[in-house]
Formats: structure tokens, sequence, C-alpha cells
């Protein structure tokens, strides 16, 4: 295997566990931060990658957050809460840290993306929702369900985003 995807799915995993038990303990958000220079340091530069991280960060906020407000997560900390955690939304640049990387094979059929998207995207909600303390108002399996059905379509869109920005990179030079 590749160094550079090997140590991409490491720093990600490293970042997922850290922002998900930074409900615990504040001081791991300091993780994702490292772990997203780490990235631009020996995996990616930010000239090729930055505006992919921050849009996926921008637009997965933005889609839990839109879902918190509809009554699928509870975060517990504030009824008034209109926006996604910190934590959370720090998991959404670590993730657009994988899709030219360690998940690129995901890209092309677009169903291999689909199919993760719908099987490990719900997944990964429901150990971070156990982990960090998340309520699921609506239930475990309909949340489940749910989050299948938007992973499906949300990972072709997102690789859509890679391939956009990788072909803006090769054109600038």
């Amino acid at each position: 295997m590749n160094r550079k995807l090997l140590l991409n799915a490491l720093l990600f995993q490293a970042g997922w566990f850290a922002c998900v038990f930074s409900t615990q303990q504040p001081l791991l958000l300091g993780v994702p931060v490292i772990v997203l220079l780490a990235h631009f340091l020996w995996v990616a530069d930010w000239r090729s990658e930055g505006r992919l991280v921050a849009s996926v960060l921008l637009a997965g906020s933005a889609l839990d957050s839109l879902l918190l407000q509809f009554g699928v997560f509870d975060f517990g900390d504030d009824p008034a809460r209109r926006l996604v955690p910190l934590w959370l939304a720090l998991l959404w640049a670590l993730f657009a840290t994988t899709l030219n990387h360690c998940l690129a094979w995901t890209a092309r059929p677009w169903w291999l993306g689909s199919l993760l998207g719908a099987v490990a995207g719900p997944l990964s909600y429901w150990a971070g929702a156990s982990i960090a303390g998340v309520g699921l108002p609506l239930g475990s399996a309909p949340t489940l369900l749910l989050l299948a059905g938007l992973w499906a379509l949300l990972m072709p869109v997102l690789h859509g985003f890679a391939a956009l920005y990788r072909e803006q990179a090769r054109l600038r030079g």
C-alpha cells in the first residue's frame, strides 16, 4: 500500500477518535487540528486541497445543522443550539482529506461511493453518537436509514467536488 494512503487513513482515524472523545476531554480538539496540519505537510498541500476541505467542512456542517434542526440529533448541551458543535464540523474537514487519497477508490464507478456511503456513513454516525453521547431522538433504526440514504447521495457529490478542485488545481499548474 502507498505510504501516503496509509498515512491518510491513519491520520483520519486518529482525528475521528479525538473528535468524538473530545466531548469528554475538550483538549482533544487540538488533535484534529494537528491531523489537518500533518495532512497538508505530508500527504497533500493546501493549494491542491484547501478549497476541498473548506467546502466539505461548510457543506457537511450545514447538512448536519439542518438535521439537528429537524430533530435527528440531540447534543444535549443547549436546546437552542442551531449549529453542530466544533468537533462534528472538524470531522467533516477530516473526512474531506480522505476523498483524494484513501477513499479515492470509491469515486469510480459512482455506485462504489454510494454503497460505501450508505453503509459506512450511518455506522460512523452511530459509533460517534454512542461515544460522544449524542441522542438520536427519531430512534436508531430510522436515523440510520435516513443517514444511509443521505450518504448514498452525498458520496458521489463530494467526489464531484474533489474532481472539480483537482481539475482546477491541474489547470492552475
